[in-house]
């Protein structure tokens, strides 16, 4: 069996590296338009970070794993394909700014029609608005060949930073096919690739339809847990509850469980705010604006969080930060990746510089995108090391959760700060009453602040 991916980006890299490990008797081939991209997979360089991932790929590269720029090749040689490109948000035309842009997803579907000379399964990995799937079957039966394709829905549901562990064991894999006959016989296939190394019980199938709407609403769902306790962080600050005492509460009742309960700056990420802007533009384009609304809040109330973080800082440091020095300790989204798409922190940052701060930002993985995400801001310092990144700074602001920033030397970092030295924690992860200790001046987010000048 030959699988071809089009597309080797987050998803499409790694979820083959995966089946290419677990399936050694399929060949799989992934290939990409970006000839830089796939080199950068051939080598010790890897294109992305993901923990484990690097042993995972050289386990199966040049054995039964192969990365290409060759697309016409993959795709004739390949029974399965899956379709694995960017469909980023539209920033043009109709529904510009929330809908997708499928663009790139129609070019691979009618590069595979033209490609083609064999019956083949498609399977969308994508992030898809509903019923792509219908569109996707039009455009390859647009004209009378016998060429047969059955198009199925496969949504990835991988977390940045852990995605070696979740492709390993995931919650669930949903494969969605059409109640027909050819359509449960691809179903199968796909099945069968992923129950190498999956219990059959987590390995679910559904209609194409329901498939498609599933990675939408699960991305929204999540986001929306992030929202809602990150709402409930401003009351415990007016207040003087504690957030982490009100989310240990409500997470152990077991209707509602402890997950994504942590208070925070915010979500960020190639997914959440795009899936849920996404699901706001199609419940609009089926006229249920009361549904499109109730989503819509989920991300202002991020947007929110953002801002309502960067006054805090304003506030805390006498109303003006001008001038000041501020290390950003954190540039990815999360930890363990340097991805920056939809970062909090190219928000907070920008909103710092439009009140003339200096800033300088340190991440162990980070510091390229970031560049690239604020290039048109001028002076920014970028530093690596945290400690160098430190001299002279009035406040810190920790907007990634790294593990390696709770073992700092912060009576160092603190040593060569100006005073009052602050501390601003946006993942609510150090332990500040060691800080406030030390002589820092802390905030963390729905804790309110610990200061030694009131």
């Amino acid at each position: 069996m030959n699988i071809c991916c089009i597309g080797a980006g987050y998803v499409g890299g790694p979820t083959m590296a995966m089946i290419a490990k677990k399936c050694p008797n399929i060949s799989v081939n992934v290939v990409d338009i970006n000839e830089e991209r796939i080199k950068a997979w051939q080598s010790d360089d890897l294109p992305i970070y993901e923990p484990g991932l690097y042993d995972v790929v050289k386990e199966s590269l040049n054995r039964n794993l192969f990365f290409s720029t060759d697309i016409d090749s993959a795709i004739d040689n390949a029974d399965i394909i899956f379709v694995s490109v960017n469909t980023p948000t539209k920033t043009f035309g109709e529904g510009a700014g929330r809908a997708s842009d499928l663009q790139y997803w129609e070019l691979c579907a009618r590069r595979i029609k033209e490609v083609s000379k064999s019956d083949k399964i498609i399977v969308e990995k994508s992030t898809l608005p509903v019923r792509t799937a219908e569109a996707m079957e039009r455009v390859l039966h647009s004209d009378k060949s016998d060429i047969h394709f059955e198009v199925l829905s496969n949504p990835e549901f991988l977390a940045e930073g852990s995605a070696v562990e979740d492709l390993e064991n995931p919650d669930r894999v949903l494969i969605g096919g059409h109640d027909t006959d050819s359509g449960q016989r691809a179903v199968n296939v796909i099945v069968d690739i992923y129950a190498n190394w999956i219990p059959k019980n987590k390995i679910l199938t559904s209609n194409v339809w329901s498939s498609e709407l599933s990675k939408l609403t699960a991305n929204a769902f999540l986001a929306q847990r992030v929202s809602s306790i990150n709402t409930i962080s401003a009351l415990c600050e007016a207040t003087e509850a504690d957030v982490t005492e009100v989310s240990h509460a409500i997470g152990t009742d077991s209707r509602i469980g402890s997950k994504f309960l942590k208070a925070s700056i915010g979500f960020g990420g190639s997914c959440f705010k795009k899936d849920i802007l996404n699901l706001v533009y199609l419940c609009e384009t089926y006229g249920l604006n009361e549904v499109a609304n109730y989503w819509q809040q989920v991300v202002e109330i991020n947007d929110y969080q953002q801002v309502r973080f960067v006054r805090q800082i304003i506030q805390r440091m006498f109303n003006t930060i001008a001038g000041k020095k501020i290390l950003i300790l954190g540039f990815a989204f999360k930890a363990n990746t340097g991805d920056t798409r939809e970062s909090p922190a190219i928000k907070i940052c920008r909103e710092l510089y439009a009140e003339k701060a200096e800033i300088v930002i340190s991440d162990p993985k980070a510091l390229d995108n970031a560049k690239k995400d604020l290039i048109d801001l001028e002076n920014i310092k970028y530093e690596q090391d945290p400690y160098k990144a430190s001299k002279e700074a009035d406040a810190i602001a920790v907007l990634t959760d790294w593990n390696e920033y709770k073992d700092l030397d912060y009576k160092k970092i603190y040593d060569g700060m100006r005073k009052p030295a602050f501390i601003f924690d946006g993942r609510n992860f150090l332990d500040h009453n060691f800080l406030f200790n030390i002589g820092y001046e802390v905030y963390s987010i729905g804790k309110g602040h610990q200061s030694h000048l009131d």
